[in-house]
């Protein structure tokens, strides 16, 4: 009872002694303490524990959950940049493209450069002068001829305008090559081939240019004969002469169209054999008619069929005679099979050499009298894509001139190749032709010339 009554007191006097009394107390309390109070600190224990567990349970699905989120999403993303990547990467060939061939003109139209650098290594079996590859067999032999050139290149410019009154769209092409001059080896001026103004609308165009004849559309397949059409006075039509043109075109269908055409063509009168004692009274260029009508039927994507038929009227001066030149024609395309196609032409009339035919187009029976030499003919090709990169392709042709209508010169003229186009490259073709032109003179006979080419061509 002492020590109670000397504790409040103590207290009283010293607070801090109160800290020595709690401590104690507590001491005390912790060594007295019931059971009970023991095993209620133990499941709290227990209950932190299991907490402390659960914590780290969730830590660890949470930290799984992140890297499969992580893994599901890596694909995804990295096939987001791809796309991206692939994106820019055309947009940057665009750019590089549009920087390459953006070529503007002064009223800052865009042209475009192409064409074919084009070179030949060639060998004739008769003396053929600097001609790489003779149209007809010359009457006269001679030795071997043969050489290189890279005079049959092809420079080209397109260019694009801008629209006109009713939606039409301007559009044209100049081609030039390098067989002007006098026709030595190394004369090699620009001569302009090929050429266009055109004025497109929906189903209707007008042309102005420079082209073949508007019923000689197509030509075979060569690159041994580019300074002219190949097959030129053996069938083929050729001359490259001013015109005008207009196209009208029918949708028949979603897969066939009618097309209309008709033109006026600058013919040329010197084009062949006249005696020279009348060659100053030609009249050397006359306009003709001509008009051709064609049925085209896609029957897929790459492959289609087209016949076309067309007429060519005009009218000869010389010598104060007018002699009419009448030709009617039908040309005809098809690839049934997209590795086979079969093109050509064929076409009989009266004094067609103005239009690119061989021989005479007229004779003079007499001082009074002048009439036109009759002729028949045309070619064929066929062409066989044996795989992407290599075509083998097979033509002939013939010209025939009526011999009741001619004393003297050119009777018959064909030619005959085949040649092969190899893809070393997309835009690199190596090419191998191997030909023969036959050529008939009156009361002189036949003259043959073998020509064969090895070309290289790079496009551009």
């Amino acid at each position: 009872m002492q020590i109670h009554r000397r504790i409040p007191r103590n207290l009283a006097r010293h607070g801090a002694g109160l800290l020595s009394l709690a401590v104690y107390a507590a001491t005390l309390s912790a060594q007295t303490a019931p059971s009970a109070d023991s095993a209620a600190l133990g499941q709290i224990l227990e209950r932190l524990d299991r907490l402390e567990k659960q914590n780290r349970e969730l830590i660890d699905e949470v930290q799984a959950l992140r890297g499969e989120l992580a893994q599901s999403r890596g694909p995804a993303e990295a096939k987001q940049a791809e796309d991206v990547n692939e994106k820019l990467e055309v947009q940057e060939r665009r750019m590089e493209e549009q920087a390459q061939t953006k070529v503007e003109s002064s009223q800052h139209f865009p042209l475009r450069i192409t064409g074919m650098a084009l070179f030949n290594s060639y060998f004739n079996s008769r003396q053929t002068g600097s001609l790489e590859a003779p149209p007809i067999a010359p009457l006269s032999g001679g030795a071997f001829s043969g050489g290189a050139t890279l005079r049959q290149t092809i420079l080209g410019i397109e260019y694009r305008g801008p629209e006109i009154l009713g939606g039409g769209k301007i559009s044209g092409i100049l081609n030039m090559d390098f067989m002007g001059g006098s026709g030595e080896p190394y004369d090699s001026l620009f001569r302009i081939r090929t050429a266009a103004l055109r004025i497109d609308w929906k189903t209707t165009s007008v042309m102005f240019g420079q082209d073949k004849p508007l019923i000689s559309p197509r030509e075979p397949n060569s690159l041994a004969q580019v300074g002219i059409s190949p097959l030129a006075g053996a069938g083929n039509l050729w001359l490259w002469q001013p015109q005008m043109r207009v196209e009208q075109r029918i949708n028949l269908d979603p897969s066939t169209t009618l097309r209309a055409q008709v033109g006026i063509f600058q013919t040329r009168e010197d084009y062949g054999y006249v005696p020279p004692v009348y060659t100053a009274s030609i009249q050397e260029q006359r306009p003709a008619l001509q008009g051709r009508f064609s049925l085209s039927h896609n029957l897929d994507d790459d492959r289609r069929i087209e016949i076309g038929s067309g007429f060519h009227a005009s009218d000869s001066h010389v010598a104060g005679w007018t002699v009419p030149s009448r030709v009617f024609a039908l040309d005809w395309f098809a690839n049934p099979w997209r590795r086979l196609e079969f093109s050509g032409s064929l076409f009989r009339g009266q004094n067609l050499t103005n239009i690119g035919g061989v021989g005479e187009g007229f004779t003079f029976v007499n001082d009074y009298t002048v009439i036109p030499v009759h002729a028949e003919g045309g070619w064929t090709q066929l062409s066989f894509i044996a795989t992407p990169r290599l075509t083998f392709n097979v033509f002939g042709g013939l010209q025939n001139n009526r011999g009741s209508d001619i004393y003297y010169g050119l009777a018959r003229n064909a030619g005959f190749a085949a040649n092969f186009m190899y893809r070393l490259a997309p835009n690199v073709i190596l090419s191998f032709e191997s030909g023969q032109v036959r050529t008939e003179y009156l009361d002189v006979g036949k003259r043959l010339n073998n020509h064969n080419d090895l070309g290289v061509a790079y496009l551009f």
